[in-house]
């Protein structure tokens, strides 16, 4: 196996770039290659699996790819549109799979795509895993040998199959007898071939919007934000449903609108989902569960998982390291603050289906109002900003940005050792990714605030979290300018 250290080219979900610009079907196609040659190289044989979103490049983009992986002697089963976590559950469940390629860009603007590789478990590939690839595009590789060419077939029913576990584990009676009235936004996106009919076979009335496929996203860009599902929050109020629910462009990941039209952030979101799933294992007997999840979310999770009797662990940004701390230890849920949840129950990725699922069964069982639900998990406010460096670049590329950053790292950690002034008392440090300082706060409420340098971008990011949106504002605006001040000097 080649052991040189190579330029990085996968971000925290897959590489993404601009059609035609950073990406195209060269490079599509090199990727292919080297990640049959790797596959080949640990495991003897190559069988990939490959599915795409919405996007008008992506069957541009799948076939570059696929005609790489063939080069370089894999098997290739062509799945069709699919949304991510169809496509990996899809992975997952075949034995004589070992590996998967999803062609998303998730939430980017339509001109975006990406190539996402899968572990032979469904999973997103560990950084290990990612830097062999990296390794072999950048090296001296070629296809196999004309006899040893990889074979393409079709299959299709992907789709349904992924409904179906959706449904096993889903609490499907509960939630039939509430016949729950519910808004659904697939914002163009994989999410329409799946979730309005899982849906409908839960019982839901079920009102669709944006929920058919079109790379263009004509009715809002596919990252769910507050200020994209304004429209959709109004259509929730106005029709007097019970919920809404929206997801990215793969379907990943899941936001949600309550019975007010009251956008529901995906902290909170992550909180009731921990903390439900905290008082299930508990009952079913298991002590202190384990909740894992990433170190820039909300507080509000640990203050739900300690009341409710288990335990937080948290691990770097990144839904791919997540999954791997909640396989290591056992953990019953996990995920991230952007609407990305992970439920063991199923499988070890986000699912944004199985999230909007859940969501209902817990509506269901409770016989709560996701706004009573909401209501039920700590208030903290957040604020975020960041310094960009890409001035200090000057022309130089990835490794340039490396450097950079861990000069930055180093001297970042000394200076607030020695020289960093806040209005507030630091009281703790974590260094799991980036540093994060907690400062002085009252009663049982947390204020932090985390540094930590973009993995794609050259940007060093803050984000915050007070009691108070003042606190919050306040502590983004005091360390953005000390981290400033600290890269002028480098």
């Amino acid at each position: 196996m080649v052991k040189d250290k190579a330029p990085r080219l996968f971000g925290t979900n897959g590489v993404r770039g601009v059609v035609n610009g950073t990406i195209d079907a060269q490079f599509a196609a090199r990727m292919g290659l080297a990640f049959a040659v790797s596959l080949r190289r640990r495991f003897g044989r190559a069988r990939v699996k490959i599915g795409t979103d919405t996007r008008l490049s992506s069957e541009m983009l799948k076939s570059a790819v696929v005609s790489g992986l063939l080069s370089g002697g894999a098997e290739v089963v062509d799945i069709g549109m699919c949304p991510s976590p169809s496509i990996q559950y899809s992975v997952g469940n075949d034995m004589d799979c070992n590996g998967g390629v999803i062609i998303t860009a998730s939430h980017n603007p339509p001109q975006f795509n990406g190539i996402k590789c899968i572990s032979a478990d469904g999973t997103e590939m560990a950084r290990e895993e990612e830097e062999d690839i990296e390794r072999l595009f950048f090296s001296d590789i070629s296809g196999a040998d004309w006899t040893e060419t990889g074979n393409f077939f079709v299959e299709e029913g992907a789709n349904n199959s992924y409904m179906d576990a959706i449904l096993s584990a889903t609490d499907v009676e509960a939630i039939k007898k509430r016949k729950f009235r519910v808004i659904i936004d697939c914002s163009n996106g994989a999410a329409s071939c799946t979730s309005p009919y899982i849906l409908e076979k839960l019982g839901c009335i079920v009102i669709s919007l944006n929920c058919h496929p079109d790379g263009l996203f004509p009715g809002h860009m596919s990252e769910p934000t507050e200020e994209n599902l304004r429209d959709t929050a109004g259509v929730v109020a106005s029709l007097g449903a019970d919920i809404g629910i929206a997801h990215d462009g793969d379907a990943d990941r899941t936001v949600f609108i309550d019975e007010n039209g009251t956008y529901v952030s995906g902290n909170v979101s992550l909180s009731i989902f921990a903390k439900y799933e905290v008082a299930l294992a508990i009952k079913s007997g298991i002590e202190r569960p384990v909740v894992v999840t990433a170190i820039d979310s909300s507080s509000a999770v640990e203050d739900v998982v300690s009341e409710e009797g288990g335990v937080v662990r948290h691990t770097k940004i990144g839904s791919p390291v997540v999954a791997r701390v909640m396989m290591r230890d056992g953990a019953v849920f996990g995920g991230e603050g952007n609407g990305g949840t992970i439920f063991s129950s199923l499988h070890y990725f986000r699912d944004g289906a199985m999230s909007a699922a859940k969501m209902l069964e817990i509506m269901a069982t409770t016989g709560k109002k996701l706004s009573e639900l909401a209501a039920e998990i700590p208030v903290y406010y957040q604020a975020k900003g960041s310094v960009d460096y890409s001035s200090l670049l000057k022309g130089r590329g990835v490794e340039a940005m490396s450097e950079i950053k861990n000069r930055f790292m180093g001297k970042l950690e000394n200076s607030i050792e020695n020289d960093l002034h806040l209005s507030f008392s630091v009281i703790g440090k974590k260094t799991i990714d980036g540093i994060k300082l907690y400062v002085e706060s009252r009663g049982s409420c947390k204020n932090w605030v985390l540094v930590r340098p973009s993995g794609t971008e050259p940007i060093i990011r803050v984000a915050s979290e007070a009691c108070d949106q003042e606190t919050a504002e306040r502590l983004v605006s005091e360390i953005g300018v000390f981290a400033l001040s600290i890269m002028k000097k480098i």
